[in-house]
């Protein structure tokens, strides 16, 4: 994870003297290169110690700040900064959500040396967030989950749920898939394109009790505003990664099955301002661990073959912090990208 800053060209200031100004272009990154840059399997590892870290040092937790668009059907959201030991480089993101769009997710991240605050990189930030995303709910799923669950239901055909399963196909042996989306024909089509790029048999269920009642790994990602997984549904000992509720009034899991089930979260006290608990009005005693104390093995995480678990998880902007370093290092190795001087 760590990363060089770059060569910038050093000059005296004219207005004061023994004032070193750092000069450094940006290399200003699309969509497209961000995807040819970012190497998922690599991003695993990176992924897994950092969040081992960022429950380690309490001192640095995560920021951010969120408003409604006036006017629009969407909120903004900014991610600041994201940091985390050993990075020599920070980032700041900003995001616009807007449900009924495609992408709904629209965005740019800034890339800052961390010893001069020069602005290294701006890139799209979209398809970053969710690949990072969905390799964070998979780590999650696969350190939490029985061995032996090998049939996964998707709820939510979209982007989220699609990375979801990539990433956790990538960690686990996956037998078979359910999945269901409010719209049927997404559900489909999903089931007919990863099946095709998995290998795996995935079938769209005109339900979301049928859908889970098969799986040992359930993945959700939707906008849902009131929870659609509820007791009763699930079998004894499914693991549930529920990814939606990253701001106030979304939820996806009822708070009876939190309450009755190991709950784990990337951040304790986001989890309750924004995340999966405080769409039900669940407070900190719901939490059992963070995602990075399990991973260190500082919290044994599931005790039995019959427990239930639950991972909400809000996205945090250490993991954007990571993935950037990679795309950055990567771009530059490759000279990738366009280079613009933004002192000029």
């Amino acid at each position: 994870m760590r990363a060089k800053p770059g060569n910038p060209l050093e000059k005296p200031s004219g207005a004061r003297a023994g004032i070193t100004i750092h000069f450094v272009d940006t290399i200003l990154l699309t969509r497209t290169d961000v995807e040819h840059m970012l190497d998922a399997t690599a991003l695993v590892e990176e992924m897994r110690a950092g969040f081992v870290a960022y429950s380690a040092t309490r001192g640095e937790r995560a920021l951010r700040a969120r408003s409604t668009l006036p006017q629009a059907a969407g909120t903004a959201t900014v991610l600041f900064p994201g940091t985390l030991p050993g990075l020599s480089m920070y980032t700041v993101k900003v995001h616009a959500k807007f449900p009924g769009q495609t992408p709904s997710i629209r965005g740019v991240l800034c890339l800052h040396d961390m010893q001069t605050g020069a602005l290294l990189a701006v890139m799209d930030s979209t398809y970053l967030t969710a690949m990072r995303t969905g390799v964070a709910g998979a780590l999650a799923a696969d350190v939490l989950a029985r061995r032996d669950a090998d049939v996964v239901a998707v709820v939510g055909a979209g982007v989220q749920g699609t990375f979801q399963l990539r990433a956790l196909a990538r960690m686990r042996p996956i037998r078979q898939v359910w999945v269901h989306d409010l719209v049927h024909e997404s559900a489909v089509a999903f089931a007919s394109r990863m099946t095709s790029e998995l290998d795996i048999p995935v079938h769209a269920s005109n339900s979301i009790s049928e859908a889970v009642r098969r799986a040992g790994v359930i993945l959700t990602a939707t906008w849902a505003k009131t929870p659609f997984i509820e007791h009763g549904m699930l079998s004894p000992g499914t693991h549930v990664t529920t990814l939606g509720p990253d701001e106030p009034g979304k939820a996806e899991v009822s708070a009876d099955v939190i309450r009755t089930s190991l709950f784990v979260c990337d951040d304790r006290d986001l989890a309750v301002e924004l995340g999966a608990l405080r769409g039900v009005g669940l407070g900190p005693e719901a939490v059992g661990a963070e995602l990075g104390e399990v991973l260190a093995g500082r919290h044994k995480g599931r005790e039995s073959s019959q427990q239930i678990t639950v991972y909400g998880g809000v996205g945090l902007a250490f993991q954007d912090a990571i993935a950037a370093c990679q795309v950055y290092e990567k771009a530059k190795d490759l000279q990738v990208g366009r280079k613009l001087d933004f002192l000029a």
